[in-house]
């Protein structure tokens, strides 16, 4: 599985007198496996470009090709790429609406046309996926849960269509600090489990640092920098310049680089900027 798009272009309002080109010749390749972080400030076209990866959106120009297939020719049928490309939106606890949460999870593979076996099957591998006991929580309302576990039972509907790519729009959006390290956790353990590629838009610095294989900065509709999680935060001053910063980690250990002789650090984590700060105070302390 794979993603190439090329010379993606779209234009809202074309002709009109609010005309806005949303996106401008983006052009990227997504690896099978890996994970894609993608930042960029509000109105930026991060989530106009995700629309366009399952087909929500026909682009303006450009194409789209998933696992080598164009999807924007106008020849594929867009509920064999919705099989494949799942996106979650932000706050995707807000459709939510079906009695229980098997039947809510269950919606999506019973539309596939799959019986009744087949998707239990599903239900339950989802349910498991996220982090919950199916057992507990089948017969409840979804509205009966916390907040964290409506997400991640929403997050259990677009797995149980058991995707090849999964698209996450800011999936810890509003969340304590608790639920946050969960839902983080759980997106892990999804994409380990799954071993799909794994595509996500967050304003959480740290989150795209640890995650992200390669990270993708929008601005204007334009991809502005792109590379590993190292080369797009060493832009600090072309961040600085979008409205964008660096993980607080990396801020931490510039701080220390511009007042302890000899400390160097690249550390994009907390757990790499605690190793390197470590091992600098054994080093003079000789």
């Amino acid at each position: 599985m794979s993603i190439s798009v090329r010379n993606l272009k779209y234009i809202y309002n074309p002709g009109m007198p609010g005309e806005t080109v949303a996106l401008n010749d983006v052009s990227f390749d997504v690896a099978d496996g890996s994970v894609l972080g993608i930042i960029g400030h509000t109105g930026s076209g991060k989530s106009t470009l995700l629309q366009h990866l399952n087909g929500l959106i026909r682009p303006t120009s450009g194409e789209i090709f998933i696992d080598g297939e164009c999807i924007t020719d106008g020849k594929t049928k867009m509920t064999d790429i919705r099989r494949k490309v799942g996106l979650v939106f932000q706050y995707p606890e807000y459709q939510l609406f079906e009695e229980t949460v098997s039947k809510d999870v269950a919606f999506g593979p019973k539309n596939l046309g799959l019986n009744e076996e087949e998707q239990q099957e599903r239900v339950k591998r989802a349910i498991g996926l996220v982090g919950l006991d199916y057992e507990e929580i089948r017969d409840l309302s979804p509205f009966e849960l916390s907040g964290g576990m409506k997400r991640r039972v929403a997050i259990a509907g677009v797995i149980a269509m058991d995707p090849k790519i999964l698209i996450l729009d800011e999936p810890t959006a509003g969340l304590d600090p608790s639920a946050h390290r969960d839902i983080l956790a759980m997106v892990r353990r999804i994409h380990e489990e799954m071993g799909i590629i794994l595509i996500f838009v967050s304003h959480n610095m740290a989150d795209i640092a640890e995650m992200s294989d390669k990270v993708m900065v929008m601005c204007e509709g334009k991809i502005a920098l792109e590379g590993t999680p190292s080369e797009v935060f060493s832009h600090a001053d072309k961040l600085s310049e979008m409205g964008l910063d660096v993980p607080p980690a990396r801020e931490i250990v510039e701080l220390i680089s511009s007042k302890a002789p000899g400390f160097r650090s690249e550390a994009l984590t907390i757990d790499e900027a605690a190793g390197d700060i470590k091992k600098y105070l054994e080093e003079t302390r000789g």
